[in-house]
């Protein structure tokens, strides 16, 4: 798809609108119209994320198509070099844009990174707050289990899961030598979600995944004398999807998470 960006008609005839996201006036639009009504409100470099993403959506890019150069958004935008190049910068961070040195500017993966980051991070600055954030990280990882129940059932009759089945067998010979499983579990998780063909589910549950491994690490937690029973309900929740069981699959996943969320309560009392 073309990375053009030809002038074109101002479709919000000129008015800006804060409403909404994305909602500020074609990028073809004079500078007046887009930063001189807003200046008050919004810098420069807010504006110019803002015509960028909007450039995305319209042009319905994918990821990896090329976007303009950084020339061609000065001369659209009718902003500053400073202020694109500081756009560019933060868009990159978010993994909207990527910048490739000598090829160009793309539009990047456009992955939950930055999320993860961001959630870690508050997670770990305030020591007395790791646990509550822990919990909270843990109750999303159980919604989300719960609320794809029906997807991955769907998803899994009368399918045959070797590599599954094999991470659960791990997982519970792990536990039977009182050793952890971090790398199996999220792994596990992982692709049993991907089986939904959901890309924005399979993201929320890594990433949640991502977060509850950064943390867990600094509470010094001893490892659950039910190490076991979370183990098993990983088997549990493989069969019951398989067998086409929507209700044992959940009653799986609240065991699986019962052992952790015992732990966490216990220390926040």
């Amino acid at each position: 798809m073309s990375g053009d960006m030809s002038s074109r008609a101002d479709d919000t005839g000129g008015e800006t609108v804060h409403a909404r996201p994305f909602s500020l006036p074609d990028i073809g639009s004079s500078a007046s119209s887009v930063a001189g009504a807003t200046s008050a409100m919004r810098s420069r470099c807010d504006i110019a994320m803002d015509a960028i993403k909007t450039y995305i959506i319209r042009e319905h890019l994918d990821v990896g198509d090329p976007l303009p150069n950084e020339a061609t958004l000065c001369n659209k935008l009718g902003v500053s070099r400073s202020s694109v190049r500081e756009a560019i910068r933060k868009l990159e961070a978010l993994h909207i844009v990527n910048v490739e040195h000598g090829k160009g500017m793309f539009v990047g993966d456009l992955s939950l990174d930055p999320l993860v980051d961001s959630l870690s991070f508050r997670a770990l600055i305030d020591a007395n707050e790791n646990m509550a954030e822990l919990r909270n990280v843990i109750q999303v990882r159980r919604i989300l289990d719960l609320g794809v129940a029906e997807q991955v059932v769907e998803a899994m009759r009368g399918t045959e899961q070797l590599e599954l089945e094999e991470l659960a067998r791990q997982m519970s010979e792990s536990a039977s030598e009182r050793a952890t499983f971090l790398d199996q579990d999220i792994d596990f998780h992982t692709k049993i979600i991907s089986c939904t063909n959901n890309a924005v589910m399979a993201q929320l549950t890594r990433s949640m995944w991502l977060v509850h491994m950064a943390v867990l690490p600094q509470l010094n937690l001893s490892v659950s004398r039910q190490l076991d029973v979370t183990a098993n309900a990983h088997a549990d929740m493989l069969h019951a999807a398989v067998d086409g069981d929507v209700e044992a699959y959940r009653r799986a996943v609240v065991e699986h998470y019962r052992p952790i969320e015992a732990i966490v309560d216990s220390h926040l009392r």
